[in-house]
């Protein structure tokens, strides 16, 4: 009998955390002992749905990221063995706790602290904050190979890739596919009128706030594309993105023999987390119902529509320029796509922020600095947030001059 597998889950309450506790209670009811042990939990704010889940799981340990919420989280586990924690500070610590794999699903730059603390602990990560390998990706890539630890792609296109990467010399490009978001068909002229509502409405994916406004803009995509390029050392023009509505083809790589390989499947983002955490060993059985063919029919694909869409040459352009850059653009995304969710930008302003805050940045004093340390890339952030809150300001005020 094999032992079980440890895992720990940065990010539990949010979606990619919740599916992963789903993988993880379908594979230990489904075989005879179980396959996976549950270190650690730790979430944000939901500390609530975190005491159910650890209720559920039951991890050695249960951190909120809220310490206000501390002696909620103690009460609500009183008796039960499992040691409370909250603070940034504790989540860090909790992704050094040795475990075989640490799932890194915090959402946006707040997770890369716990993701390069796993790593430095020796710990092989799960990558499902896309964030963390866009904002510190040769950090990453050189700690874990300093470590001899893997990065396993999560994320359901980056896991495709990885699935069916074969010899990375043989290469010719990587196809990254893209769902289109709720807005493909939407004419540009009516993208002024887009309401929050209207862009957390994605017509394949459950997912939460931030991702699902990125999918609508398609910066989703473009991270990705950043992700990709220095997850597997391919250049950005290496790298096709292909609208593809059905989201079965998650993502494909195509040889210089002129074979293409993909991955396929119901889109659900189990399927990639089962992989991901139990790789290289054996696959698990998940709850994801089939594939089923012959009731798909067809699988449609389009190019892309780059002037409805400008993000992803935006993150075309970060990566090719590398330092600081896409940091900065990832971080103007983040307070752009904030702004958006509280009424204080438009949609279409998300892009123009971004593109503005990462023209002023390489115009800047601290456009050459290097990212070769937590430290660095915490001074190009904190600076990204100083040029990306000055630019909504200037939104904000052209706003209330449009409605006085």
């Amino acid at each position: 009998m094999s032992r079980a597998r440890t895992i720990s889950i940065m990010g539990s309450t949010g979606s990619v955390g919740t599916s992963a506790m789903s993988v993880i209670e379908h594979a230990n009811a489904q075989a005879s002992s179980p396959v996976f042990a549950v270190d650690t939990l730790a979430a944000g704010q939901n500390v609530n749905l975190l005491i159910e889940q650890a209720r559920q799981i039951r991890p050695k340990r249960a951190v909120i990221a809220d310490e206000r919420k501390y002696q909620q989280l103690s009460d609500g586990l009183s008796g039960l063995n499992i040691e409370a924690a909250a603070g940034i500070t504790a989540i860090t610590e909790s992704a050094t706790r040795p475990v075989d794999r640490v799932l890194a699903a915090i959402v946006g730059f707040a997770g890369l602290a716990s993701t390069l603390a796993a790593i430095e602990a020796g710990n092989s990560v799960a990558l499902a904050n896309k964030e963390s390998m866009v904002c510190a990706g040769p950090l990453l890539k050189r700690l874990a190979a300093q470590k001899q630890v893997a990065i396993v792609p999560t994320d359901s296109e980056h896991n495709a890739m990885f699935q069916v990467m074969d010899r990375r010399e043989d290469v010719a490009r990587i196809i990254l596919t893209a769902s289109g978001g709720p807005f493909r068909t939407t004419s540009l002229s009516d993208f002024e009128a887009v309401t929050p509502a209207r862009a957390l409405n994605h017509p394949r994916w459950e997912m939460g706030r931030k991702i699902s406004i990125d999918s609508a803009t398609l910066f989703n995509k473009g991270l990705e594309l950043i992700e990709a390029s220095y997850l597997f050392d391919v250049p950005e023009d290496q790298i096709e993105v292909v609208v593809h509505p059905q989201s079965i083809l998650h993502s494909a790589i195509a040889y210089r023999d002129g074979s293409v390989l993909a991955q396929m499947g119901t889109p659900d983002m189990r399927t990639p987390i089962a992989h991901a955490l139990t790789w290289p060993d054996r696959r698990q059985p998940t709850p994801v119902a089939p594939l089923d063919l012959v009731a798909l029919s067809q699988l449609d694909f389009e190019a892309l529509d780059s002037t409805k869409f400008p993000a992803v040459e935006l993150c075309r352009h970060a990566v090719r320029t590398g330092r600081g850059a896409p940091t900065v653009l990832n971080c103007a995304n983040e307070g752009a796509v904030a702004a958006f969710l509280a009424g204080q930008c438009g949609f279409v302003d998300i892009s123009w922020v971004v593109e503005t805050a990462l023209e002023r940045f390489l115009n800047g004093p601290m456009a050459c600095q290097d990212c070769d340390n937590f430290e660095s890339i915490l001074a190009i952030q904190a600076e990204a947030k100083r040029l990306t809150g000055a630019l909504l300001e200037e939104v904000e005020c052209q706003m209330q001059e449009r409605t006085a």
